[in-house]
């Protein structure tokens, strides 16, 4: 079994290196420009201040469900914003988060589930590839038929499709969002975690077995995403950097999220 450390005892939280210490110089920069599926559709632009203020009030949010420092959480959902949020506020409140490809079927999510002891999970109503809308939140309660352990389901609209919402087990994004005080989220200091606490949990994608849950701790991986996103794609301020990677996958964190923010890119 590998044994690993690096930075052992050092205290952080990665969303203050991908959000908060860019508020005072790049606060009003683009950190996140998203292209719909529908090209006829408006573009979507976040810039720093605003990510930074929809991650406080999802990781409030959170909080407000019960969700807890050191708690797994899986993420189901379309390539939206709000996968990158959900993933930046687990991070904040010391989740550990873990993104299961919006392609997946039923059985893989509740292998998933069930190996990283999720009891908390985010998905999105349905979702858009090419011509075609995926209920997502169907796929989902499939999956939790074989689920029992998990308690609680955030839901986000995206495409209006008509979903089933379990009462005491299923809730609105918007509607648990209202619970919300902005202010006090904003003011809400993030999770203190130790360098070598995990961040997440990204699951192979079985073809060539069971599939294994490779776990990333904070520290580590901050440090090299940042390292190797500012060396190997030699980012320059003002560009805008474009990755084809879905965020499933161990490319779309690095290099959708965590090492372009990291650098204010």
């Amino acid at each position: 079994e590998p044994k690993i450390e690096w930075f052992a005892g050092g205290k952080l939280n990665i969303t203050e290196n991908c959000l908060d210490r860019h508020l005072e110089d790049k606060g009003n920069d683009i950190a996140l420009c998203w292209e719909p599926n529908d090209p006829a559709k408006a573009v979507r632009k976040l810039s720093y201040r605003e990510l930074h203020r929809e991650v406080c009030r999802a990781a409030e949010m959170l909080r407000w469900q019960g969700i807890c420092k050191g708690d797994r959480v899986c993420i189901y959902m379309g390539m939206v914003p709000e996968l990158v949020i959900a993933m930046l506020a687990c991070a904040r409140i010391g989740a550990i988060h873990s993104v299961i490809f919006g392609g997946f079927s039923a059985q893989s999510i509740a292998d998933r589930v069930e190996d990283a002891g999720a009891r908390h999970l985010i998905c999105c109503d349905g979702a858009f590839r090419g011509a075609k809308e995926i209920a997502l939140k169907d796929i989902v309660d499939d999956a939790l038929v074989r689920c029992p352990a998990v308690a609680n389901v955030i839901v986000f609209r995206h495409t209006g499709c008509p979903v089933r919402m379990q009462e005491g087990r299923d809730h609105w994004w918007h509607e648990v969002l209202l619970n919300v005080d902005d202010q006090e989220a904003l003011q809400h200091p993030a999770e203190s975690v130790d360098s070598e606490d995990p961040l997440f949990i990204l699951y192979t994608s079985g073809s060539t077995g069971k599939p294994k849950g490779v776990v990333h701790t904070c520290g580590g991986y901050m440090v090299y995403t940042a390292y190797s996103f500012a060396n190997v794609f030699q980012y320059q301020p003002g560009q805008i950097h474009f990755c084809t990677a879905d965020i499933g996958w161990v490319t779309g964190h690095s290099y959708i999220v965590y090492g372009p923010l990291c650098l204010g890119a």
